[in-house]
């Protein structure tokens, strides 16, 4: 699709060195204090990092190709060579047929839907006839480290194969989509924070390592409050590699997720706004029968106030709070029932099934 947003809870950023410089000793005295001196990256150095990057593109980008739908664009890898694309499930949407093309060019190839798993953001397509099309290679995202230069590939607001650079900021974060139309609002766990440019339409394409391997699928690009929910520019989310080709290949072999790795409370919910105004809890709309939410006696019409003594004031806070978890694992519940009542029961967390 066109837009790629996630809603991040505003943070106070304490800014230091507006004031004058702390006084130091060696002002007071006139003794002139020793720097070591800076250095400037070499020539060599500097080209050899763009040799780098060069290598990497030409190896990766005949990968990553673009999905055009009825309503929008975004982008997809190439996951095997019988013309599976992995990408995002926002990026299909409703669509079950769709038109794709290479990044670096060539006719548009027709394509159809194999399988989306909306509660990840990840979905499978196939080319029936995919000659040409060359599998990227996926890395190990369990050893991506801060500080690791990454490119992200794709076709931002339609620019085909267009690449970006930055680095790994932060591993392991939890973060929840908007749910709106063509959005599913999934909460993804593990993903992989970059400051590499993440624009619309660069939503399932590849986040890359130098060493050309695809480490995570570009989902969500941030976006600032205090920019009337404007892009907060350097702030980007992956799906980690080990979690997409996970899932893409239970749906290429068997057509459906079967085991997710997701716990779950079994239940469908919204956010519950209080008389203040403000989110109060996550109010129980239906449990799933059998499901562990019904087994702990959780009923609709409770209202869900916490999770093992963490607020989860709204359905974002309580999805991020779950999928922290496992399934097999119990769970605190505050509770506040239909009738007034307040408890806290125990829940064993279930797994998050497909749709």
């Amino acid at each position: 699709m066109k837009r790629i947003v996630a809603g991040l809870a505003t943070a106070a950023v304490l800014l230091t060195g507006c004031g004058p410089a702390p006084t130091s000793r060696a002002a007071l005295t006139g003794t002139p204090t020793s720097r070591p001196a800076a250095s400037s990256p070499s020539p060599a150095s500097l080209h050899s990092l763009e040799s780098e990057y060069e290598k990497v593109i030409a190896n990766v980008l005949p990968s990553i190709v673009q999905i055009n739908t009825k309503v929008g664009l975004g982008s997809g890898i190439v996951y095997d060579s019988a013309g599976h694309i992995v990408t995002n499930a926002h990026v299909v949407g409703t669509a079950t047929k769709m038109e794709v093309t290479v990044a670096t060019g060539g006719a548009p190839l027709q394509a159809r839907l194999v399988r989306a798993f909306k509660a990840g953001d990840l979905a499978v397509i196939k080319v029936d006839h995919p000659g040409g099309l060359r599998p990227a290679k996926f890395g190990d995202s369990s050893k991506v480290r801060v500080g690791q230069i990454v490119l992200a590939m794709g076709n931002p607001l339609g620019l085909s194969g267009s690449v970006t650079d930055g680095i790994v900021s932060a591993i392991g974060r939890t973060v929840s989509e908007p749910q709106e139309e063509g959005s599913p609002g999934a909460t993804i766990a593990g993903a992989i924070q970059t400051s590499a440019a993440i624009n619309p339409g660069n939503s399932g394409g590849a986040l890359v390592d130098l060493a050309g391997q695809v480490i995570g699928i570009p989902t969500l690009g941030a976006t600032d409050p205090d920019l009337g929910g404007g892009a907060a520019p350097g702030i980007g989310f992956a799906i980690p590699s080990n979690t997409a080709t996970d899932i893409a290949a239970q749906i290429v072999k068997q057509g459906r997720v079967t085991n997710s790795h997701r716990a779950a409370l079994g239940l469908r919910g919204s956010t519950v706004i209080g008389a203040d105004g403000l989110p109060s809890g996550v109010g129980v709309v239906r449990v799933e029968p059998g499901g562990a939410a019904e087994k702990a006696g959780i009923r609709p019409g409770d209202l869900i106030t916490s999770i093992n003594g963490k607020k989860t004031t709204t359905m974002a806070a309580l999805a991020e709070t779950i999928a922290a978890l496992k399934p097999g694992d119990q769970a605190k519940v505050g509770v506040l029932h239909s009738d007034g009542q307040t408890e806290t029961v125990a829940v064993t967390l279930g797994q998050l099934q497909s749709e």
